[in-house]
């Protein structure tokens, strides 16, 4: 090879790694850049966590999706709305069940927190003012680890053959919490749903798929009000 030919294929390979170079920043910049937007995105996606029993968990049915969080967190996606659910029910959980892991639960960072607790304590004849107090609890120390969370109460009843003096205890401890505590209010979780075989498993207590649903019904009319984008919700 000649000279010029030596001259003519260096000037050539230096123009080619100038242009790979050049290219090489643009690239990295969009991949940068997307990087940067996902994070951001996920960085305001917000927490619901339902923290509650077997009613919560979805007991007896096919698979979680099928629970009333599940069929919740279907219609956030479907709105498209910055949440996520997430699902901390522990079947056959009682108020002091919860109390004593609500701790564990409260290191994940919570902006919607709906307490769903009490039935297995109504099941059981706990004394209506130890299930307050357990509450209270649970209550106080989302409070304390996160003051700005938004709060809503599932309220719950016994059936009749527990003595009416006692369901009428029981029912207004969920009120009464929900009024002092200034938390939104289910009145009755299993409105519509509680008493009718065709919506309930065979134990008579857990509800079917579709039970599940028209609970989820129940839960949304309350809390579409606490999201952070209500208009979009309907």
């Amino acid at each position: 090879m000649n000279k010029v030919n030596i001259i003519f294929t260096l000037a050539v390979s230096l123009v080619l790694a100038g242009c790979g170079s050049s290219n090489k920043p643009t690239g990295d910049a969009s991949a940068t850049k997307d990087t940067t937007a996902n994070a951001a995105a996920t960085a305001n996606v917000q927490t619901v966590l339902f923290f509650g029993d077997s009613l919560t968990a979805g007991y007896g049915l096919d698979d979680p999706s099928q629970s009333f969080p599940g069929d919740i967190e279907k219609r956030i996606d479907s709105l498209k709305l910055p949440y996520k659910v997430v699902n901390a029910g522990v079947s056959g959980e009682t108020s002091a069940g919860g109390n004593g892991r609500i701790d564990w639960t409260l290191k994940q960072k919570v902006d919607v927190f709906i307490l769903e607790l009490g039935a297995n304590d109504g099941l059981r004849g706990i004394s209506p003012t130890e299930t307050s107090k357990n509450l209270q609890s649970i209550i106080d120390k989302v409070k304390a680890k996160y003051p700005k969370a938004k709060l809503v109460m599932l309220g719950m009843q016994v059936p009749p053959n527990m003595g009416a003096d006692y369901a009428n205890k029981f029912k207004a401890v969920f009120p009464t919490l929900a009024a002092k505590n200034k938390m939104a209010l289910v009145p009755f979780l299993l409105q519509g749903v509680g008493g009718h075989p065709d919506l309930n498993q065979g134990d008579g207590i857990h509800p079917t798929e579709k039970g599940a649903k028209i609970v989820a019904s129940n839960v949304w009319e309350v809390l579409k009000g606490e999201l952070e984008n209500p208009k979009a919700v309907y």
